[in-house]
């Protein structure tokens, strides 16, 4: 097995192009990681680093505590299944989940008896003998996972390989994905993707990264952590607004008072809300960024102590539950609180939103996360 080091590893293209920059982490043996990001944050780029399939411009890698930097991708232990199955149309099933077996010198019944325990535990048994033009395209796929898993490598690498699958066939195949994982792999496990459920439901870390002007002052990684830590805990602005669905709400306040309970803070139009910020350090006039999930949020009918009036823009029902996008005086942006799926809220009501102060987020003018006074 083969954990993974990652320290400041950087790539550019030319002497201005910056792709990655600053990406420090480890990986254990066995652990699940998610690349996850904007299009263009490098999430492809990197794994391809890993893999070998591009040079590293600055940093170093190490696998199972070895530095790989200069070493061909077949020299550094690792199984990469790409988006596009990359399979051979020439060989049967049996074939290409086996063909990495033969290159590495596995005697042929040696080769036949994983190409088999691996087909079983794929459920690829009865396809064994077609040819990948005769496969569906979760057929493809499950012929892919099963050529990385057979060469039982110490890093399995996945770029985005569920992406050209239909919605159900993703879902059935990332529950498959998982499964593997947990009964069978014991290697470190790196994913990418840009679907922010595969990246939730999948991973045991996440890491978030970003891209634009931010990468070059604040380097690429945006946050890493468990994913639950990163929706209920976001370090920053940005894993606040890309992490979740629908996206964390946003309103812009000025600080009216600050103390042992946290902050007082004043809209754009007047009201008052609390919030149990950790308010040392900000000051009465002080600007930032108040966030609360939709799932926080409540809507009521009489004002009262931190509410504010909105009315309803928009419904969304998705029969276990319904999104109500709220407009206010002065704003574009809807506010979305999520309610029952039998919530009666139609387009036009007049509602008062509460936004309980235990639930709020605030976020400094360098959108960097203010501590959260917990009960």
């Amino acid at each position: 097995m083969a954990g993974l080091s990652l320290q400041a590893l950087g790539k550019h293209f030319g002497d201005s192009t910056m792709v990655l920059r600053d990406v420090s982490l480890d990986i254990a043996d066995g652990e699940f990681c998610v690349f996850v990001g904007p299009s263009g944050c490098g999430k492809s780029t990197l794994l391809r680093m890993i893999a070998g399939l591009e040079d590293i411009s600055s940093g170093e890698l190490r696998i199972a505590g070895v530095r790989v930097n200069e070493r061909a991708p077949a020299q550094r232990n690792v199984a990469m299944v790409f988006q596009n199955y990359a399979l051979y149309p020439h060989m049967t099933v049996a074939e290409n989940i086996g063909f990495g077996l033969g290159l590495a010198g596995v005697g042929k019944a040696a080769a036949q008896q994983r190409v088999a325990h691996i087909a079983q535990l794929l459920q690829v048994e009865p396809l064994l003998a077609r040819k990948p033009a005769a496969l569906s395209g979760g057929q493809r796929q499950r012929v892919a996972i099963g050529r990385a898993l057979v060469r039982e490598p110490g890093v399995f690498l996945f770029d985005e390989p569920l992406s050209n699958l239909d919605a159900s066939l993703r879902a059935q195949t990332r529950v498959e994905i998982a499964r593997l994982h947990r009964e069978y792999a014991r290697a470190a496990s790196v994913y990418v993707t840009h679907d922010q459920v595969e990246a939730m439901t999948l991973a045991d870390k996440i890491v978030l990264l970003r891209s634009g002007p931010e990468v070059q002052t604040l380097g690429s990684v945006a946050q890493v952590g468990a994913p639950l830590a990163l929706y209920r805990e976001p370090a920053n602005l940005f894993a606040a607004t890309f992490i979740g669905s629908p996206t964390m709400n946003l309103l812009p306040a000025t600080v009216s008072a600050v103390d042992g309970q946290g902050l007082a803070l004043r809209s754009a139009d007047g009201h008052v809300l609390h919030a149990a910020l950790d308010g040392r350090g900000l000051a009465p006039g002080q600007a930032l960024t108040l966030g609360v999930r939709s799932e926080d949020l409540r809507l009521q009918g009489d004002a009262g102590p931190g509410t504010l009036p909105c009315h309803v823009q928009w419904v969304e029902r998705l029969g276990d539950m319904t999104y109500a996008y709220l407009a206010r005086a002065g704003t574009t942006a809807p506010l979305v609180v999520r309610l029952d799926g039998r919530s009666a809220a139609a387009v036009g009501d007049g509602v008062h939103l509460q936004v309980p102060a235990a639930a709020c987020h605030g976020f400094d003018a360098s959108g960097t996360a203010l501590r959260r006074l917990m009960p």
